[in-house]
């Protein structure tokens, strides 16, 4: 495409914005003494990326985060942008300093001359390691690199970054950048939420989300006019979903002329590196799909259903002298990154499926009573008043700590709603299955005529079947995942007034983390009696 763009005498633009970390086995799978994405990183590298950000990913873990600074941002010379994202590291002097990840910003030529001053922002993440640091977006746009960054007038801004086009603080940027230049084209592409989601700040400026995990690339395209205007611009934008079918429509190829050598050699390159891995590992066989939001939860085919119903309280309890303990077993649905389809479930599913390395903790001698209700509560929160209270001021500490599944199952369900009002229409055409999307800009967005998924609503936390034969004053334990221990403990105390729980009265349920949960279950309860998985 970089090739045609050549060819028509326009530029075109390569943007990431933001996570390289956690979701494929390719990035997830490595072996001992590894390190997370250090080697699918390396094929993301010879890709021709003009500017990438940093996303919460790559934050969540030091060691993660050093990796991409010394190994991967050289790679890009000064096109990795961390603008409001720092690493603390030693200097040559042996002193302890923090520095950007990558870059705060750069300023370059396109091959056509174009001068852009790009930027790459985070949300104000709050779930990164020790030794890293994001800076709050209002703090970042009064500094005085910022200042400096953005006082020439390129001919176009380039704000890319790993936060949401809608409610977040895009606008703290846009507006900081419009103080000096009103009428300087603003591109913004963003990210995080996981939907596809487009908006204009105003008639010189387009502000584009592209949905998440690959699942879609994101066109922007703009008529630039001259240095000095001030009329509207005309923007486009399209959600393409990334296979070599859309590909080769828009590169006018067929299957026989669309790979490139490269392309080619990256392909065999991830091979070798999922059998490095030992990616196609078989746990066991999926006796059919079970997916996230396409089944009722709780349901024989909903994957929440599977990981804490099923899964969780047989692979928690293996060589666990806890076991024969009552229990209750509760998490946050968010934790379920995919569906798991029917067929074989390998090591790659597992880690595509689960693959957060949640640990799991318990508070013990709960009584039957209170624990019965942590999850209802924590779900509902009581009162209709004190409901919305909290559940907006978990959602945000959830938030803060890179949960977006709520925000995405909203976004899905706004789109559940709009398709079964569409329905007539839509019968007429016979689409494949997949996002039907609307948003602010005008125009179709979607490249692809799609026929909705079926939605289902789950609840912000999901947990585990009652025990058998209990009565409300036995004791049990309580377990979860330490990611949701304050809603738990807050929820604990507002049940109760005997005792105040705190993270004193947590203790380590298992040393089995969330990841490995459905593969050690595949493994008791996927294989038929007569033969081996492996």
């Amino acid at each position: 495409m970089k090739e045609i763009a050549l060819r028509k005498g326009v530029d075109l633009l390569l943007v990431d914005s933001g996570d390289l970390h956690d979701g494929t086995g390719l990035s997830d799978g490595y072996g001992p003494g590894g390190v997370d994405a250090h080697d699918s990183n390396g094929f993301i590298a010879q890709l021709p990326y003009d500017v990438m950000a940093i996303g919460n990913h790559e934050l969540y873990d030091y060691v993660n985060t050093y990796d991409m600074h010394t190994n991967f941002v050289p790679k890009l010379n000064g096109r990795y942008l961390s603008s409001n994202a720092n690493i603390t590291v030693y200097d040559k002097n042996n002193n302890s300093v923090s520095v950007p990840v990558g870059d705060r910003y750069a300023k370059f030529k396109t091959l056509r001359g174009r001068k852009v001053t790009a930027l790459g922002v985070l949300f104000d993440f709050t779930g990164n390691d020790v030794n890293t640091t994001v800076q709050k977006v209002e703090d970042m746009v009064k500094e005085a690199w910022f200042a400096d960054a953005i006082r020439d007038e390129p001919d176009f801004f380039l704000l890319a970054g790993h936060m949401p086009v809608a409610r977040d603080k895009w606008p703290v940027v846009f507006d900081a950048v419009r103080a000096v230049h009103p009428h300087t084209p603003i591109l913004i592409l963003g990210g995080h939420t996981h939907i596809r989601d487009c908006n204009q700040p105003d008639g010189r400026s387009m502000a584009l989300e592209s949905g998440r995990y690959m699942e879609t690339v994101g066109w922007m395209s703009v008529n630039l006019d001259k240095p000095g205007s001030t009329g509207n611009l005309t923007f486009t934008r399209r959600y393409l979903d990334p296979n070599r079918v859309t590909y080769q429509y828009h590169t006018s190829t067929s299957n026989s002329t669309f790979d490139t050598a490269q392309g080619t050699a990256i392909t065999q390159g991830l091979l070798d590196l999922a059998q490095k891995y030992d990616l196609s590992y078989q746990y066991g066989v999926a006796p059919h799909d079970f997916t996230i939001s396409q089944a009722p939860y709780p349901s024989e085919n909903s994957s929440l259903s599977l990981f804490i119903q099923k899964a969780a309280p047989v692979a928690l309890t293996i060589n666990n002298t806890r076991a024969g303990i009552p229990n209750i077993m509760i998490t946050n649905s968010g934790s379920q990154r995919f569906d798991v389809y029917a067929g074989p479930f390998t090591k790659n599913d597992q880690l595509t499926a689960s693959p957060y390395t949640n640990a799991f903790v318990y508070i013990p001698n709960v009584t039957y009573g209170i624990a019965s209700q942590v999850l209802p509560t924590m779900n509902k929160a009581g009162a209709e008043q004190r409901k919305r209270e909290l559940l907006e001021e978990w959602e945000g500490e959830l938030y803060g700590k890179g949960e977006v599944a709520m925000v995405y199952r909203r976004w899905l369900r706004e789109m559940d709603e709009v398709a079964k009002r569409e329905v007539g229409r839509r019968e007429a055409v016979n689409g494949t299955l997949g996002y039907v999307t609307h948003d602010s800009c005008p125009g179709i967005g979607d490249d692809t005529y799609h026929t909705p998924l079926a939605y289902y609503d789950t609840p912000d936390f999901i947990g585990s079947d009652a025990p058998a034969n209990i009565s409300a004053s036995d004791p049990i334990d309580l377990v979860f995942v330490s990611f949701n221990a304050d809603q738990v403990l807050e929820t604990l105390n507002a049940l109760q007034t005997e005792k105040n729980y705190t993270r004193a009265d947590m203790s380590s349920y298992t040393p089995i983390l969330s990841n490995e949960v459905l593969g050690l279950y595949a493994e008791r309860a996927w294989n038929s009696s007569s033969g081996s998985s492996h």
